[in-house]
């Protein structure tokens, strides 16, 4: 038998209530309490918490319905708690209400002894296990809370885990990105600054290999600027509008080789090495791309193929019509690679040169040729060297860029260049003036808007960001004293600073720096000839 549990009387017949309290403690019953005034039985419960209820029906100011309703309000659906109905109306009528109002069972006045603590009994043996399991449940909960809020703490200090180590894999990315910038931007300046000495030492002065060497230089500084330009555009995706135009591979492959000469051939030579390039050039139809990264990528190319070749060796390029496109063949004696670095040399930031390397150069490569709607595959061997077989048959599926303008300026124009840079504005003037334009410069916006107050200007040129007052704030005001005043804006920021600064609203145009005079020309026209 079960220990005898708590039990509540509720009675407004005093008489019974003593009955009741001395059966229970003849039968070893010791917990319980007892009211004749049924209003205290709500609050006699919550203290108390009994195990089971024995209540009368007929009493005045609360009814036992009330009592139970009140009492299963508390304890809710999923609690097993007995309330024996006392009563001595046992019609059928009153037994099914006191069954819907929560009655468990019935003890009928007069009490039969035996019958009361029988079926009290019986009751508590039933409710026995409800509670254990209640119990268990209770601790079960208690245990998932506690489990949930160590797995809180846990996922929380995994998120600033997680967030530590996305930081430094940002770093460690940004270092690594910041080696192939410093890579394929060393490639151009080895280029400008090889060929700037070449002519400034030269004592071969003839105007041909002057201008040689000068367009020598501009391609590889179009090129690095072209380079600045895709890491501004970084973050966005590539679009069919972009610029694309008809090219002959062939020269694209002499020029390659002609900038990059400083690094194969002087700088092998001073290491005690020879490496030849030997070109065997087809007749092939043009291609439509970029010139600009597909120098680049002939640039990685040949930069992989000296540093696979420490001892020296060849490099030969070919290019031929295979099908209707193009295909090109790029082979080195050097090193090779085994089949595992075959299979994984195209992958981002993966190197065999350890600090050396940044493991861009063949993956810029693959990006290229990908975008160019071509086909790259490779094949090496270790000690046998490597071949990187170039299908550009699908350039031919790429749109072509529209023809500019063909619109010419009726005169020259009164030009006020705004910089505080004394550099750029001396570049500037002569660069307009070979163009009979008539120009004024100003070293900040404030120093232009006081000039602009007593000048008469056809077109105003601003750089962006500027001492005193920068293009946004000198545009604006310009805009208010003459609303049809053209304005270009040149920034170092890209051309798409416009989408950033809503001020650039008031210029016409923006255009990115470091820009061709052939793309200032056209500027003018576009914005003045409008």
């Amino acid at each position: 038998m079960n220990k005898p549990g708590k039990i509540l009387i509720v009675d407004d017949e005093p008489a019974n209530v003593r009955l009741l309290e001395r059966i229970l403690e003849l039968s070893g019953f010791d917990q319980f309490v007892s009211t004749s005034d049924a209003r205290q039985a709500v609050d006699l419960f919550q203290v108390f918490q009994p195990d089971l209820i024995l209540t009368d029906l007929h009493m005045p100011h609360l009814d036992g319905f009330g009592v139970m309703a009140k009492i299963r309000a508390l304890t809710g659906p999923q609690t097993y708690l007995p309330i024996v109905v006392l009563t001595a109306d046992i019609t059928p009528e009153m037994r099914r209400r006191a069954l819907e109002a929560g009655a468990t069972d019935f003890l009928v006045k007069p009490f039969d002894h035996m019958e009361v603590v029988l079926r009290i009994r019986n009751l508590l043996e039933t409710r026995s296990p409800h509670v254990q399991l209640q119990q268990q449940n209770a601790t079960l909960e208690e245990r998932v809370r506690d489990r949930t809020s160590r797995l809180e703490e846990a996922l929380s200090e995994l998120k600033a885990t997680q967030q530590q180590v996305i930081q430094q894999e940002r770093f460690r990315a940004l270092g690594t990105m910041a080696g192939g910038i410093a890579h394929d931007f060393n490639n151009a300046l080895a280029s400008i600054l090889g060929y700037s000495e070449l002519l400034l030492h030269s004592s071969d002065k003839s105007p041909e290999k002057i201008t040689t060497y000068a367009r020598t230089i501009v391609t590889a500084a179009s090129d690095a600027a072209r380079m600045v330009a895709r890491l501004r555009e970084f973050s966005r995706p590539a679009t069919n509008s972009e610029f694309v135009q008809a090219l002959n591979l062939n020269e694209l492959v002499e020029e390659a080789v002609t900038l990059t000469l400083p690094k194969w051939k002087t700088g092998a030579l001073a290491s005690g090495l020879t490496i030849e390039i030997r070109t065997e050039l087809g007749n092939i139809p043009p291609v439509q791309g970029d010139p600009a990264e597909l120098r680049e990528a002939l640039f990685n190319l040949i930069f992989n193929a000296v540093d696979a070749m420490p001892a020296g060796g060849t490099i030969r390029i070919q290019t031929m019509v295979q099908g209707e496109g193009v295909r090109l063949e790029f082979s080195d004696n050097g090193t090779g690679m085994t089949e595992e670095v075959r299979q994984r040399c195209l992958e981002p930031y993966f190197t065999t040169k350890g600090n050396r390397g940044t493991g861009l150069g063949l993956a810029m490569v693959y990006g290229i040729i990908h975008r160019h709607a071509g086909k790259l595959e490779i094949q090496s061997q270790p000690g046998h060297g490597t071949t990187f077989n170039i299908d550009l048959s699908g350039c031919s599926h790429v749109p072509l860029a529209s023809v500019p303008s063909q619109r010419k300026l009726e005169r020259p124009l009164h030009i006020l260049v705004v910089d505080d840079q004394p550099l750029l504005c001396q570049l500037l003037r002569e660069s307009l003036s070979k163009d009979l334009h008539t120009v004024e410069t100003a070293a900040n916006g404030r120093e232009a808007l006081e000039k602009y107050r007593t000048g008469c200007y056809d077109l105003v040129l601003t750089d962006k960001a500027m001492p005193e007052m920068d293009s946004d704030q000198l545009a604006v005001a310009i805009r208010k004293l003459k609303p049809t005043q053209p304005i270009i804006l040149l920034t170092g920021y890209g051309e798409r600073a416009q989408e950033a600064s809503p001020g650039t609203s008031a210029v016409d145009l923006v255009l990115g720096k470091p820009l061709s005079l052939g793309t200032l020309r056209q500027a003018l026209v576009d914005v003045v000839a409008a």
